[in-house]
């Protein structure tokens, strides 16, 4: 299924494409969608320069077709300047397993809907366990967008691209350093969208919610500061803050209030962040009962409207962000645009679906590998129902390439199912219709890549167990 030279990319392409001074060119569009599969697995299983060359395509051929990676910062803050109402939620969806086939549904929904203001996103965690670097993940989002004859600005996004509490207190510059080179390898890949999470630096023993809130803020505007120096010429990268640790303490508005201020003393007048994320009661993943089910979430939606309003009353932001919600029960999830939360974060429950719809002997592998691999990280006191569905997320990477291929007429199902859950979303947090307005509020820029003529450098792996997702 893979292309093993990069003349059998091109030979497989034919006259689909043609060279021009190193400029791709796309002069039959409608051929695309029966040649990109082959194109996409090239670019995440293929060998070497094979692989890069192929990653390279589709960058280039996304590009001359009118889909491009963009940030969301325009939108953002003319929402928070008041020029586009608050009245839709964008879905933030991190694509974990079977990244093409999910990425597919996600582009056949917002064609559906005409659907432009979404984010497919991965977190600094997630990059590590479901084995797919920035420029991997970028392909297969952009090659879905090619196969399924999306157009307009793709959001793609770094999520909690987090500092570790624990290797901040032994070494500060080291591990701020680690989240500038994940920002670096994430913004070549075309992540134009990165949540700075530092909020694990947030230390409650402080009488003032200064102190409480100052290594948050100093690092969060150190981090600004270089995602200045590092972005694209003409594209301001929306970043955002976070002021309450998910699964912790609900955040205040005087929290809020605290963050910002000392970020702004620190920022000096650099474009800063636009939206910022908050705790009102869920947590990553949900709380996962004795038998495996999930606990009812309520969420702390007054809170959130309060945030929400001063984000964007008092400094201009698009408002809050809700993490941790794709288990929240379905009738939940209207209330977002109702309250003027600007941005959802969903991930667990499309993992869910997957595995739901997975053969019985696909499942027992995947749970195999888990108790063998991660026994470590069963705590005491947990059944064997809760180690498993806290950890198989852990599955996702090794077995990569096997769920790549399986049955057809399966992987169809899956994605359908997909589908039918995107839409909802989409309906409920009112993006329905956004696709014009993230065009006119997205400043297009084209950003053409040097062809590979040589292996990238592989990313080393790095210890992030302590990290959300």
């Amino acid at each position: 299924m893979k292309t093993q030279t990069t003349q059998e990319l091109f030979d497989w392409l034919g006259d689909t494409i043609r060279l021009e001074n190193g400029v791709v060119h796309v002069r039959e569009a409608t051929q695309l969608p029966g040649q990109i599969d082959k194109v996409v697995y090239t670019a995440v299983f293929g060998d070497g320069l094979t692989r890069d060359v192929a990653r390279w395509l589709i960058w280039e051929i996304a590009q001359a077709v009118g889909i491009y990676p963009a940030s969301i910062h325009e939108l953002y803050m003319s929402v928070g300047r008041g020029d586009t109402p608050p009245a839709f939620t964008v879905p933030a969806m991190n694509v974990r397993a079977m990244n093409f086939n999910t990425s597919r549904a996600i582009f056949r929904a917002a064609n559906k809907l005409n659907v432009g203001a979404m984010i497919f996103e991965i977190a600094r965690s997630e990059i590590g366990y479901t084995n797919q670097r920035p420029a991997e993940y970028t392909a297969c989002v952009l090659g879905a967008a090619i196969k399924e004859g999306y157009r307009g600005p793709v959001f793609i996004q770094g999520d909690h691209f987090q500092v570790s509490a624990a290797k901040f207190k032994a070494n500060p510059e080291a591990e701020i350093q680690a989240v500038k080179e994940i920002m670096a390898e994430a913004v070549d890949g075309g992540f134009f969208n990165i949540d700075i999470d530092t909020s694990t630096l947030v230390d409650l023993s402080y009488e003032t919610l200064d102190e409480q809130q100052r290594h948050n803020y100093e690092q969060c505007a150190n981090l600004t500061k270089f995602a200045r120096t590092i972005e694209p010429r003409g594209i301001t990268i929306s970043l955002g803050g976070e002021i309450g640790e998910v699964g912790h303490k609900n955040s205040t508005v005087e929290e809020l209030h605290a963050f910002m201020q000392g970020y702004h003393r620190q920022t000096e007048g650099l474009p800063g962040i636009s939206k910022i994320s908050v705790q009102t009661g869920t947590s990553h993943g949900g709380v996962v009962l004795p038998d495996g089910s999930l606990a009812q979430v309520k969420v702390d939606f007054e809170t959130l409207r309060d945030l929400s309003a001063a984000a964007r009353d008092d400094y201009g932001l698009g408002g809050a962000v809700q993490h941790g919600a794709s288990t929240l029960p379905p009738e939940a999830f209207h209330k977002f645009p109702e309250i003027g939360t600007v941005e959802i974060h969903l991930a667990t429950n499309f993992q869910n679906i997957i595995y739901d719809l997975l053969p019985a002997d696909v499942v027992s592998e995947a749970y195999d590998y888990i108790k063998a691999n991660h026994a470590n990280e069963w705590k005491e006191g947990k059944t064997e129902d809760q180690f498993l569905y806290s950890t198989r997320k852990k599955a996702i990477g090794p077995f990569k390439e096997q769920w790549w291929h399986l049955d057809e007429g399966l992987q169809r199902h899956i994605g359908a199912t997909l589908q039918e859950q995107f839409e909802f979303l989409f309906e409920k947090l009112n993006v329905k219709d956004t696709r014009e307005l993230a065009q006119s509020a997205t400043t297009r820029v084209p950003i053409h890549k040097p062809r590979p003529t040589a292996v990238a450098a592989e990313t080393a792996g790095e210890d992030v167990s302590d990290l959300d997702d």
